[in-house]
């Protein structure tokens, strides 16, 4: 597959997950009346650099594989997103162009990734920011990679058996340091790790396998939306969110998410700062 077809892939699959992150009704404009929601993009995809725009503004340049932007707040409303292979934007022919509604109330991460055999595909995780119990924090592990099932262990134990590509498993644990590492289903063939992570309370830490099993570039990406901590000690979390299907229980990782400004100006104007990790 060129790198052409690879972006194009990778810019209509931004497009639908994007109106896919929540069941709600759009708006025909941005900073129309509805609120706001926060998505954050993970690029996934190894060996492809693109550019993101939303009409003329460069959303996010130069986006390398491995980097997760940090999250943006957005008006609900309707977004021409265009992708172009990186340089050839804003002037040349985008590789896709498409409206995109962004529905009010979502916390949601886009994910552009290789499906189970090698493809690239984009899907759209609703991320849960409900409140946690008081000393214990969720997790939530994502199967994006090019690979089969795996397990999950924390300190040697499965805690997630034969996760596939591309669901989701996720639970309350008591907060802490594990070592995790990702084996292929049923073996004690490690994939990914070991590595000590670090799950803190009152936050949910989602944790990501992506990468190629066969280009023996499998990694782990990890994100964690914080504040959602129970009384006696706890605060507000300042979004709603819903639970995904899929639930375990156990502990893993962290990565804080910083906040990032966002500019409205004629209702088109954002830019997402992105974060290498």
């Amino acid at each position: 597959m060129t790198a052409r077809a690879v972006g194009a892939t990778l810019a209509a699959g931004v497009a639908v997950a994007l109106s896919a992150t929540a069941a709600a009704p759009a708006f025909a404009q941005p900073g129309a009346a509805g609120g706001q929601a926060t998505v954050s993009v993970l690029h996934a995809v190894p060996g492809l650099t693109v550019d993101v725009y939303a009409g003329n503004d460069e959303l996010i340049p130069d986006f390398k594989p491995g980097t997760l932007t940090d999250p943006m707040k957005l008006d609900a409303g309707s977004y021409d997103i265009k992708i172009f292979k990186e340089g050839e934007g804003p002037d040349g022919t985008p590789a896709i162009e498409k409206k995109v509604d962004v529905p009010a109330g979502a916390d949601a991460t886009l994910v552009a990734h290789l499906t189970a055999d090698g493809k690239p595909t984009l899907d759209a995780f609703v991320n849960d920011v409900s409140k946690v119990p008081a000393g214990k924090a969720r997790l939530t592990v994502r199967h994006v990679a090019a690979a089969p099932a795996v397990d999950v262990r924390a300190n040697g134990t499965p805690l997630f058996k034969g996760l596939v590509n591309p669901k989701e498993a996720k639970g309350e644990v008591a907060a802490g340091t594990v070592s995790a590492d990702v084996v292929l289903a049923g073996t004690d063939t490690v994939a990914i790790g070991p590595a000590d992570l670090d799950l803190g309370e009152g936050t949910n830490t989602v944790v990501y396998a992506w990468g190629s099993a066969a280009d023996k570039n499998l990694a782990l990406k990890t994100q964690t939306l914080t504040g959602m901590h129970s009384a006696p000690g706890g605060v507000d979390a300042g979004e709603s969110g819903q639970a995904a299907a899929h639930n375990e229980r156990l502990p893993l990782g962290a990565l804080s998410l910083g906040a990032v400004s966002f500019l409205a100006a004629a209702g088109v104007l954002y830019r997402l700062r992105t974060t290498s990790r």
